[in-house]
């Protein structure tokens, strides 16, 4: 046996290794919730609205201004932030040379932002709303969290948009397209990768506690105007978990049950779609 096939077997078991722990640790999450937050779990406490007593002894209120709250900022914000960053990745990738060095500077900008922490942009827009004479609302909350996940998508997408062979660019041209039309050939390919970074995008939005702390306020009720405060479901387990009843705090961990279970759906029903339109895919 020569050196070489014992290196490859012995990197071999280092992967195999690095991938259990991984999945050791998903499924030690995931049971550490479940087994605290599974008893407090009820279909009443999904379907009503918080309350005073959400947070006692008693039972009577549930969290669903938070997935409510949740869903309106994450739906909104991924919109958004997949309205403004994907052209720019175009710009980047179809109208831009490939050695530009305003892409260059652009790439940088983006792994910058991608790196801030969320409470810095928290702070952020908290800086914003104070000179503008603003509250915390649901319209501050979906803002921030789009500032936040757009450097998510074009970092995403922009990867795989930079695979994107350049030789179909110049088959495009040389049989008369513009660059405009060019655009919808490289969207039919890259189309994974906007799955993918929509889905990176909205895990990042929903369990964002820092971001909306400090600017989309929180309330028990369902927002019915861009102007009211929201709740949110990273901010209703925070707010539960410090509480001094343990009813409390396991109705906390059955929150956070919630949570984890709405960012399982999003990233099989994600997967699923990215596997749709990888078929379109050249090889």
């Amino acid at each position: 046996m020569n050196f070489k096939s014992i290196e490859e077997k012995i990197f071999k078991v280092l992967m195999i290794g690095a991938t259990l722990t991984v999945f050791a640790f998903v499924i030690s999450i995931i049971y550490s919730i479940a087994s605290k937050g599974w008893n407090a779990l009820s279909w009443n406490l999904i379907t009503r609205v918080g309350g005073y007593d959400l947070y006692t002894q008693r039972e009577g209120s549930g969290f669903l201004s938070a997935i409510v709250g949740s869903l309106y900022i994450v739906g909104a914000s991924t919109f958004l932030g997949l309205l403004i960053s994907t052209p720019v990745v175009f710009y980047l990738n179809v109208y831009l040379k490939k050695r530009s060095k305003m892409a260059y500077v652009a790439r940088i900008a983006y792994d910058v932002l991608f790196g801030i922490p969320s409470i810095v942009y928290g702070a952020f827009g908290l800086t914003i709303m104070l000179f503008l004479g603003m509250r915390g609302s649901l319209i501050s909350g979906i803002v921030v969290v789009t500032l936040l996940i757009i450097p998510i998508f074009i970092r995403s997408m922009d990867e795989v948009a930079r695979q994107f062979p350049r030789d179909i660019l110049d088959a495009a041209y040389s049989l008369g397209a513009t660059r405009f039309e060019t655009i919808f050939v490289v969207l039919r390919q890259i189309a994974p990768g906007i799955a993918t970074a929509t889905l990176l995008s909205i895990g990042r939005a929903i369990g964002d506690a820092a971001s909306v702390m400090l600017t989309a306020g929180y309330t028990d009720h369902i927002p019915t105007s861009f102007t009211q405060p929201v709740g949110t479901l990273p901010m209703l387990v925070f707010n539960l978990y410090n509480q001094p009843a343990p009813e409390a705090q396991e109705r906390g961990y059955a929150a956070a049950l919630v949570l984890t279970l709405i960012v399982l759906a999003l990233s099989i029903s994600g997967r699923f779609i990215t596997n749709r339109f990888s078929k379109n895919k050249l090889q």
